[in-house]
């Protein structure tokens, strides 16, 4: 049987004004452009891992 793989929903909480450039462009390599918008996103390492470096500005929920 197929393993059902777990899906992220990351949303943009806070603006971006006076953060890092890092943080940006990790915001922005997440696909998120604007305030409140969500994404869907496989749950893995290599996301999990740019969640937790602006997990201060994201709101993220596990959906499946």
């Amino acid at each position: 049987m197929a393993e059902k793989k777990k899906r992220l929903k990351i949303t943009l909480k806070k603006s971006l004004i006076g953060y890092h450039q890092k943080q940006k462009l990790t915001v922005r390599t997440l696909g998120l452009r604007k305030m409140h918008q969500t994404v869907e996103h496989n749950d893995t390492p290599q996301i999990r891992g740019m969640i937790n470096k602006v997990i201060h500005l994201v709101e993220v929920e596990e959906i499946g």
